[in-house]
């Protein structure tokens, strides 16, 4: 047992010296000593180049988002320009005194139509209100009515038209519910 004791106290001891053992000194001749002095003043520079590579990626990648932003409607707002020119052609048409109009009238359903169908081409669509069970998701309502021959919260009329954007209501649709 006495044995048992000396063996662990010379271990501790043995680890207890492992960890404050002196630095050694290592000798290198001068061509090396040159050589690896030389090897991490390269390094040194491409670290700092690729710093600087790094930091003129992010500032340009941050100048790309910026105009992305900043143009990023440009070609719906080149449509709406068309959609534009249109209305005022026919406004034009409405101010002059041949005004012809079935023809005025017929020019505005076109432009509405050329108007839902860009809307349609980017992702928005009219939220379906009339008749259907009031849902707070996609209706707000500003109104009641009492209405015995429809079941209680059925829109019965729409005040103001909601839209969905990608599935993703934008705007909800007013509405005027049914009550008993």
């Amino acid at each position: 047992m006495e044995e048992h004791k000396h063996e662990d106290r010379d271990s501790h001891e043995d680890s207890h010296k492992d960890s404050h053992k002196e630095e050694r000194t290592v000798t290198i001749s001068e061509s090396e000593y040159l050589k690896l002095k030389d090897e991490a003043q390269q390094l040194q520079d491409k670290v700092l180049r690729l710093q600087a590579d790094f930091e003129n990626t992010r500032k340009r990648l941050e100048k790309d988002k910026q105009e992305f932003v900043k143009f990023a409607n440009e070609g719906i707002i080149i449509e709406l320009l068309n959609i534009l020119d249109d209305l005022e052609r026919t406004v034009d048409l409405a101010d002059s005194n041949t005004a012809d109009w079935p023809a005025f009238l017929k020019g505005v359903e076109m432009i509405l139509a050329h108007l839902y169908d860009m809307l349609k081409v980017h992702g928005i669509k009219p939220i379906e209100a009339q008749g259907k069970i009031f849902d707070p998701h996609f209706h707000e309502a500003l109104m009641q009515t009492e209405n015995k021959d429809l079941p209680e919260h059925t829109v019965v009329e729409e005040l103001q038209k909601g839209y969905l954007l990608n599935d993703r209501v934008i705007r909800t649709s007013k509405v005027k519910v049914s009550k008993k």
